[in-house]
């Protein structure tokens, strides 16, 4: 008969072996173009149960190596994503691109080493500046999931313009509205014709805008971008589709927002009111939409407030 101590031994590691099994991201990468493959996650909020799984990244794969694009909440992302471009190619890591500095764009660095990160200089800044509070804010959220993640600030600058990597003509630009002046990066692959804007363009998900230096900007970045021509487009967060309808989607709901802050100011509702502001039936199903309007009513709304009171 095996005793008391042993029979507790046996449980605590069945116990330890089924919550390292939860805490594997079940990653599906998807070919959308030659050579072109992408993640998508889904569109929640940060939480326990998916291990802030919630970023779209992507993977080219091109005659000298693989571009990853975003790296992905934590370093067991990294390592899952990683895992998943070995069994698709056996090109190595060429280099690591992270689009803006946001966390979910950027943890998954550290599984990635000693492949070069790269990223707009303005997000090198901010992911140094920024990252370690990040991190401590995504171990509050996400738990576990975070274990043995580190800060891994890109260490070579994207500079804005056309390169030949591997087959592919690149051309690389670099936005504002979402994450400050010039630190949104924008890919256009013109070989594949897939554009990819990142967090400039939410699909079926509120936008969120903690960061924006003014949802005038983020719209008239939108303008610059349906100017482009592509094939396809993989926003930051949502599906991929093949024409304006996420970028669309994204610009009425900031239009719409911008608005209602603006109006909501004029007429000196409290922050407190404007939250209770009812949300547009064109809207109204946008994941996380209660959420991040609120958010944005904390984010931006004071802004609003004293262009009033400048007047």
């Amino acid at each position: 008969m095996p005793t008391l101590i042993t029979w507790l031994l046996a449980l605590m590691c069945a116990a330890l072996s089924s919550a390292s099994w939860a805490l594997n991201y079940d990653l599906q990468p998807r070919q959308i173009a030659e050579n072109t493959w992408v993640v998508i996650g889904t569109t929640e909020d940060f939480s326990r149960q998916n291990g802030g799984d919630i970023v779209n990244s992507a993977f080219i794969v091109t005659s000298e190596g693989v571009i990853v694009l975003d790296s992905g909440p934590s370093r067991r992302y990294g390592e899952a994503l990683k895992q998943k471009i070995t069994e698709i190619t056996d090109q190595p890591i060429l280099k690591v691109i992270n689009s803006h500095h946001h966390p979910d764009h950027f943890f998954g660095n550290q599984a990635f080493l000693p492949a070069p990160i790269l990223s707009l200089e303005a997000t090198q800044r901010l992911i140094a500046e920024r990252g370690e509070t990040y991190a401590e804010n995504m171990y509050r959220l996400v738990g576990d999931w975070m274990r043995g993640t580190e800060v891994v600030v890109p260490t070579q600058t994207i500079q804005p313009g056309v390169e030949e990597i591997g087959g592919h003509r690149f051309e690389w630009f670099a936005f504002s509205g979402h994450s400050g002046e010039r630190a949104d990066l924008v890919l256009l692959d013109h070989t594949t014709g897939v554009l990819f804007p990142f967090d400039l363009v939410f699909y079926q998900r509120a936008a969120t805008t903690p960061d924006t230096p003014g949802l005038e900007i983020w719209l008239q970045d939108l303008e610059r971008l349906a100017q482009m021509e592509f094939r396809q487009m993989l926003p930051g967060h949502g599906e991929v589709v093949s024409d304006l309808t996420a970028l669309k989607q994204t610009s009425a709901y900031l239009a719409w927002l911008h608005e209602t802050l603006q109006g909501a100011a004029a007429e000196g509702l409290s922050s407190s009111e404007v939250m209770r502001l009812p949300i547009p039936q064109a809207f109204s199903e946008l994941a996380q939409v209660r959420q991040e309007f609120e958010r944005s009513v904390t984010h931006l709304y004071r802004h609003y407030e004293q262009a009033v009171f400048t007047q």
